[in-house]
């Protein structure tokens, strides 16, 4: 049997073996993972499709064209034991948590295992992560005595080398980029020579929006299951000015502007292996639970490396929130051929001047980059106009709906 690369989407033509599961000659079980493929757009995972012995043809870190042959699987009669029937991303769970699949019930067609059933019962208690076991404290005169004989580790200081050692070749490491790293540069450096970006800034009073989160908390855990947290509100609120300012949702192609009348809004999520953009379909009709739920699946696709093209592609709007690794004030870079990106930052609580008197709020810093070709000064400005209003004064029915 042989295990080739397969198509993953129209541009896609290329990808890198980035890991092997397996080792050559290994005896392998049906389903069982077989080796981690990278795009310059997704990570996949390929899977074993019958019983038998692995002969691996291509190493990792080799790039090879779609279609290529990577593995045999050398079939044989031999009975090997059976397992549940996991997903991708349930076996990925299964491994790292070091855990039985068979005492997990599987929620899938016919009983398949999938991600959620694992999150599931460690939601409720029944699934819990190994310990590890911690290693014997040997006391007593014997011990205090050779622990005298070992030497102490000298100490690691890292200092500029003297001048008379500059000539000196220095130590690198270098490391092919990842097809997703390459393509993640090409796009910011289209994004910087295709387009004429300029950024405005404004700032947010998220007073009122966190007041809502408090008070609505366990009402969305009870009866939706998930977490209130500030996506949803800056999701809402780009969509209502999106369609006030409908150039700020359009793109350009070729000599035309192509107004756009849906709102895919495409959300920055950062993983081990660059920043993806997965995008929210039709963000306009979706109530707050969902658009928490869905963004809550990509999170964790993301963790699992199981995005798949669809997830990635269109997309009119992006929304950046560089504010969860402590970033003050930024400038997003627009997500080409979209033509604008709205970067979220850190709540900080500030001094600010209020009905003439100095008080503290939680304040948060936004910047929206637009492209200059299509949208004005004027728009870009009153669109994060817009955005601050909606914030400072968000709509209590959305979320009780």
């Amino acid at each position: 049997m042989e295990i080739r690369v397969p198509e993953v989407g129209e541009s896609i033509v290329e990808a890198l073996v980035a890991k092997w599961h397996q080792k050559n000659g290994e005896r392998v079980r049906k389903e069982d993972p077989l080796c981690e493929l990278e795009t310059d757009k997704v990570t996949l995972e390929i899977n074993a499709d019958a019983d038998g012995i692995l002969s691996i043809l291509v190493p990792e870190g080799k790039t090879v064209a779609i279609g290529t042959i990577i593995a045999t699987i050398r079939e044989t009669e031999r009975p090997v034991a059976t397992q549940p029937s996991l997903s991708p991303a349930a076996r990925k769970l299964a491994r790292e948590k070091a855990v039985q699949p068979e005492t997990i019930k599987g929620s899938g067609k016919k009983g398949r295992i999938l991600a959620e059933d694992f999150l599931k019962q460690q939601a409720t208690g029944k699934l819990a992560d190994k310990p590890t076991p911690e290693p014997p404290v040997e006391s007593g005169p014997a011990a205090i005595a050779e622990a005298v004989k070992q030497p102490t580790p000298p100490l690691v200081r890292t200092e500029e080398p003297p001048s008379y050692l500059a000539h000196k070749e220095r130590p690198v490491t270098r490391k092919a980029m990842t097809p997703i790293r390459k393509r993640i540069a090409e796009r910011l450096t289209e994004a910087r020579q295709q387009t004429a970006m300029v950024t405005t800034f404004n700032e947010v009073d998220m007073g009122r929006v966190i007041a809502l989160r408090r008070k609505y908390k366990d009402y969305f855990q009870q009866h939706h299951g998930v977490t209130l947290g500030y996506m949803p509100f800056f999701v809402k609120a780009c969509v209502d000015s999106l369609k006030e300012f409908p150039a700020v949702n359009a793109r350009i192609d070729g000599d035309d502007i192509i107004y756009q009348h849906f709102y895919d809004i495409s959300i920055a999520i950062s993983g081990d292996k660059g920043l993806v953009v997965p995008v929210l379909r039709d963000a306009d009709q979706l109530p707050f639970p969902e658009i928490e739920r869905t963004i809550n699946g990509f999170v964790e696709k993301v963790r699992t490396n199981t995005l798949s093209i669809n997830d990635l592609e269109g997309g009119t709007f992006t929304i950046s929130n560089g504010g969860v690794f402590g970033s003050l004030l930024g400038t997003p870079l627009i997500n080409p051929p979209q033509s604008a990106i709205l970067g979220m930052h850190l709540i900080q609580d500030r001094p600010v001047a209020l009905l003439g008197k100095v008080v503290i709020r939680p304040m948060m810093y936004l910047a929206l980059s637009y492209d200059h070709r299509i949208i004005d000064g004027r728009e870009g400005v009153q669109f994060l106009k817009k955005v601050k209003a909606l914030l400072e004064e968000p709509d209590e029915k959305l979320l009780e709906g």
